[in-house]
C-alpha cells in the first residue's frame, strides 16, 4: 500500500516537473532571445523549483555539500540519474556540458542547453568534439563557465560499475584547468528509468579541487585513475549513508 501511494507521488512530481519546464520555457525563452543571461536564471529556477518540489511531494530532500565552484573548472561528476544534474546546475554560477548530440533536439531542454554553452557530442566521436571544444576554450569562442563532465559517460545505477573514460584527462591536459571530482548518491533515491521515487536525502558532493600542478606530471590514464580512486570511495559513502548496502559493491 505504501509502496503504490510513493508510486502516485512521483507520478504527479514527474508530470508537474514537465508542466513546469514547459511554463517556465515560455516565459524565458523571448528573454533569452534579447539577452542569453536569462538562459542561466531560467535553467537555475528550473532546477531549484526540482529540488523544492521533489522535498515535500515525494520526500526527497536533498543537499550540497563542499565548496562550489565558480571559477573556470572542470567539475568531473559521478552520474547515477537527471537528479544529480538537477542538483549541480543548481548550484553552480555558470554550468555547461558535454551532452549527447541527440538532446540538441529534444524541445526546451535542447535549445537551453546549447545556450548556457552545452558541447554536442556524437557517439563515437568524442575525441572530434574534446579537440574541436579545446579550441573553442583557447580561442575565446567558449562561453566561460563551469564545464561538467561525466568521466563513466552515461548513467551508472547506484551498485553498478562502469571504468571511467579518458576524457576528463584530455580535457585537462589541453585546457590546463583544475578539475573538481564529484561524487552522489541520488541514484539511491532516484533510479535510472521508472517512475517510482524514493524518500530520504540524495547527496552531492564537491570534492577538493585538483589543481594543475597536481595533475603535471600525470599522463591521462594515470589522472582517469585518480578521479576513479577519489570519485568512487565518496560516493560509496554517501550511498552506505543513505542506507544503500555497500558491501556488495567488493
Amino acid at each position: 500500500m505504501m509502496y503504490a501511494i510513493q508510486w502516485l507521488r512521483s507520478l504527479f512530481f514527474i508530470g508537474q516537473m514537465y508542466l513546469a519546464m514547459f511554463v517556465l520555457a515560455l516565459y524565458y525563452i523571448p528573454r533569452t532571445v534579447l539577452n542569453n543571461d536569462y538562459a542561466f536564471h531560467g535553467v537555475h529556477t528550473y532546477c531549484r523549483w526540482v529540488r523544492w518540489t521533489a522535498s515535500w511531494m515525494i520526500g526527497l530532500k536533498s543537499e550540497i555539500r563542499g565548496e562550489v565552484p565558480t571559477d573556470e573548472v572542470l567539475i568531473a561528476s559521478k552520474h547515477q540519474s537527471f537528479f544529480d544534474i538537477i542538483l549541480i546546475v543548481s548550484a553552480v554560477p555558470r554550468p555547461k556540458f558535454i551532452m549527447k548530440a541527440i538532446l540538441k533536439y529534444a524541445p526546451i531542454l535542447g535549445w537551453f542547453g546549447l545556450k548556457i554553452g552545452c558541447v554536442p557530442v556524437e557517439r563515437g566521436k568524442r575525441g572530434a568534439a574534446i579537440k574541436k571544444m579545446v579550441a573553442d576554450v583557447k580561442s575565446g569562442k567558449a562561453l566561460p563557465g563551469q564545464l561538467i563532465i561525466f568521466p563513466q559517460g552515461t548513467r551508472v545505477a547506484a551498485g553498478a560499475h562502469l571504468p571511467y573514460k579518458v576524457g576528463a584527462a584530455v580535457l585537462q591536459k589541453e585546457t590546463g584547468q583544475p578539475v573538481v571530482p564529484t561524487a552522489t548518491n541520488v541514484g539511491v533515491f532516484w533510479p535510472r528509468h521508472g517512475i517510482y521515487r524514493k524518500p530520504g536525502l540524495a547527496v552531492l558532493e564537491f570534492l577538493p579541487t585538483i589543481q594543475p600542478a597536481d595533475a603535471v606530471d600525470m599522463d591521462t590514464a594515470e589522472f582517469t585513475a585518480k578521479l576513479e580512486e577519489i570519485i568512487e570511495p565518496a560516493s560509496n559513502a554517501l550511498m552506505a549513508e543513505a542506507g544503500f548496502d555497500v558491501k556488495k559493491l567488493g
